[in-house]
């Protein structure tokens, strides 16, 4: 019997999107991450130009065609077509046709920058070809069997045909102003150089590892027996003893702060990268960063007391009267004075 070939699961993320793709064999277009994950263009003008790159050639996508098919206003398809013009992934332009009609020309471009190049190189070619080009004379051939020429009368010379000019090109159309708003495109400005640091500059000191404000040997012990045990649940998290001295303190400031050590030990060993190189320092990190506010102080509780004069309930810290025997006596204490004549 062969021995079974068992594989290791694909590692899915814990966060995110999570793609569950399946194999297209019809029904489907190839659009460009230019496009969909453009970062200076709106969802609405990103949904739209995909839209319009899944199309077969020929097919309407003027505004009032794209409006009766989605639920967008005429003014909003109109605004994320122009925005698409504006970055280079649609280009209108009005031709005049035959009839003395006019219709818009619309290219769809998946790459702007890579059509421009084409575009700037192709008119430096046209260019260089009508520049050394020179119309050719035209000559007719002699007949294959020409028949001899009678000897009466006498021959007679016939004149050279003057050559045939090449035929004029067709002039290029004319294209006619839109009546939408010309979009002027302003050019990009240069990108901002990158401060790159010398590898011979100095690196900045890595942050403190928390220290526990009231350290106490207990929680030093369970912080030191928490890490010690990572391996138990985590086989990647093998940490040595000289990494379990260095790393207590972080532990026990969580330890502290009111975490529990099953909720600790998720926080430093849950979703590692692939390969884990450095246990330690990974630990070392996420006890900084993942380092979880202190508990707030608790409100002290004033205790009830019973009065001694009426035995009803009151918060006070030391026994006694409550505020209306309080005030009760202090005013018994004022008897009026009389004065004789």
């Amino acid at each position: 019997m062969d021995t079974q070939q068992i594989s290791a699961p694909s590692r899915v993320p814990s966060s995110g999107v999570v793609h569950i793709n399946i194999r297209l064999t019809d029904g489907y277009s190839i659009i460009s991450n230019r496009l969909s994950q453009h970062r200076d263009m709106s969802l609405l003008a990103i949904g739209l130009g995909t839209h319009i790159q899944s199309l077969p050639a020929g097919r309407r996508i003027g505004v009032k065609a794209l409006a009766e098919i989605f639920p967008e206003s005429e003014a909003r398809i109109a605004a994320a077509l122009r925005e698409l013009e504006h970055h280079g992934f649609l280009r209108r332009t009005r031709l005049r046709v035959q009839g003395g009609r006019v219709a818009t020309r619309t290219e769809s471009y998946n790459h702007p920058e890579a059509a421009a190049r084409r575009a700037g190189a192709g008119a430096g070619i046209r260019a260089g070809v009508a520049a050394v080009a020179t119309p050719a004379r035209v000559i007719d051939p002699a007949p294959a069997h020409a028949p001899a020429p009678a000897p009466d009368p006498a021959p007679v010379r016939v004149p050279e045909r003057e050559p045939v000019p090449a035929p004029a090109p067709a002039p290029a159309p004319v294209p006619v102003p839109s009546s939408e708003p010309l979009v002027v495109r302003e050019p990009a400005p240069d990108p901002a150089p990158r401060l790159v640091p010398s590898p011979a500059a100095p690196k900045p000191p890595p942050p403190p590892l928390p220290f526990p404000r009231r350290p106490s040997a207990p929680l030093y012990d369970e912080a030191a027996r928490l890490l010690a045990g990572l391996h138990v649940s985590a086989p990647l998290f093998v940490l040595t003893e000289v990494d379990v001295e260095r790393l207590t303190p972080g532990v026990a400031s969580w330890l502290e702060r009111g975490v529990r050590p099953d909720a600790v030990r998720v926080a430093l060993t849950d979703d590692p990268p692939v390969p884990l190189r450095h246990p330690a320092k990974l630990v070392r990190h996420r006890l900084i960063a993942l380092l979880p506010p202190p508990v707030p102080a608790p409100v002290p509780v004033v205790p009830l007391q019973n009065c001694d004069d009426c035995d009803r309930a009151f918060r006070s810290p030391v026994p006694g009267c409550c505020g209306e025997c309080r005030d009760v006596r202090a005013y018994a204490d004022d008897e009026p004075c009389l004065l004789g004549a």
